[in-house]
């Protein structure tokens, strides 16, 4: 198969002028790091968060020397703990007087097989990717329910896997495949208040914390599954949750939206 070349580097263009916006598991090198560097690249202030404190520190620190103190802080956020994700919302109108955006990103992986997989590692894959989602959309819509002037975007992080199967990933699957549903049903309930709840559904984007995770064969393979040849780069998923996130796409709701081939 050829392997077509990544893209140039999209240039900001003011998209998300003025808006504040909250990103989950937003500490290093994967689509939740790339998604808060484009925010600001798109003239967003964010709150980035993370459940590692140090990475996110320096994920803090490295975005303000770029792009201002003022526009970018940052909260440690474990999404499976409500009076966590609560504080986190509390603390973005504090610094900011108000909430426009949330970017859902954090979800836990891992393999296993069905057979041998442990009620823990079930749990904890689901109470991660898809409870923490729907802790921190709640805690989202709740706010944008109340704020006066209406409106709010909401994006979460599914995958293509929550449409097709892939062995050794039941649990991940069946999150990533709620966070869809949950996903349509927000949009439904949220629409009466103005704000809209779409997702992106990314197959393979490569970072370098991925292959501590998983093999480099079955890297290999979904990598020789996708039409170009090539894995995205995190930008790339980046740069459509930054159309979800803006005016480009206001009349869009309850959408899951592949930035894959792999769309079944």
């Amino acid at each position: 198969m050829t392997r077509t070349p990544a893209p140039p580097y999209v240039q900001g263009h003011g998209l998300l002028a003025g808006r504040t916006a909250v990103i989950t598991a937003a500490a290093g090198a994967g689509i939740g790091g790339a998604t808060a560097r484009r925010f600001l690249e798109e003239g967003a202030r964010v709150l980035v968060s993370d459940a590692h404190t140090r990475r996110l520190k320096e994920t803090e620190t490295a975005l303000a020397a770029e792009f201002g103190a003022d526009a970018v802080a940052s909260q440690p956020c474990d999404v499976t703990d409500e009076a966590q994700v609560q504080a986190l919302y509390d603390t973005a109108v504090r610094l900011h007087g108000r909430l426009d955006i949330t970017v859902n990103n954090a979800g836990l992986g891992g393999t296993a097989e069905l057979a041998d997989m442990t009620d823990e590692q079930w749990n904890r894959v689901l109470d991660v990717t898809l409870g923490g989602t729907f802790r921190c959309t709640r805690a989202a819509l709740r706010h944008f329910r109340e704020t006066a002037t209406g409106g709010g975007v909401v994006v979460n992080n599914a995958s293509v896997v929550g449409w097709r199967a892939q062995a050794g990933q039941a649990h991940y699957a069946a999150a990533k495949a709620g966070v869809m549903a949950l996903t349509r049903c927000a949009a439904v309930e949220a629409a009466a208040y103005g704000v809209r709840v779409n997702a992106v559904s990314p197959s393979l984007a490569m970072h370098p914390h991925l292959a501590k995770v998983t093999t480099t064969e079955l890297l290999d393979e979904l990598t020789a599954r996708e039409a170009f040849g090539r894995h995205a780069e995190p930008w790339e998923i980046a740069n459509v949750i930054v159309f979800l996130a803006g005016d480009y796409s206001s009349y869009m709701t309850g959408e899951t939206v592949s930035v894959s081939s792999q769309h079944p």
